[in-house]
């Protein structure tokens, strides 16, 4: 597992929110799990370019910085469902706003983002 080097950088408000949602999977976890997919087969199934391994160190990690409670069903087979806790659910609004933001924006950065990797391929 990786281990970090240094401390992260804590002064500001965007060093802390970069340090809890940083992970290309967070911000679309807190996402679904707030639009009620709460299994973890049905957030897989949402990402499905995420493995299972990524998204649960994610969830985990999420759990961690309580934004999300985890909840196991002592049933067999094992059940285990995700929800956003009390501070988890006051991300939902800036997690909006920024997909709101990218939906304004998404011809233009679409074009950005495939000019950029068009780039990079040369």
């Amino acid at each position: 597992m990786y281990e970090r080097k240094t401390l992260p950088n804590l002064n500001c408000g965007l060093d802390l929110i970069g340090e809890v949602l940083y992970g290309k999977w967070k911000i679309r976890l807190l996402w679904f799990i707030d639009q009620g997919h709460k299994r973890p087969s049905e957030l897989q199934r949402k990402i499905p370019d995420a493995s299972r391994r990524v998204l649960n160190i994610q969830l985990k990690e999420l759990e961690e910085h309580e934004l999300v409670s985890k909840i196991i069903y002592p049933v067999v087979p094992l059940k285990v469902e995700y929800s956003l806790t009390d501070f988890g659910k006051t991300l939902i609004p800036v997690i909006s706003a920024i997909g709101n933001w990218g939906d304004a924006h998404e011809e233009r950065l679409r074009s950005l983002i495939l000019k950029r990797l068009e780039n990079t391929a040369s």
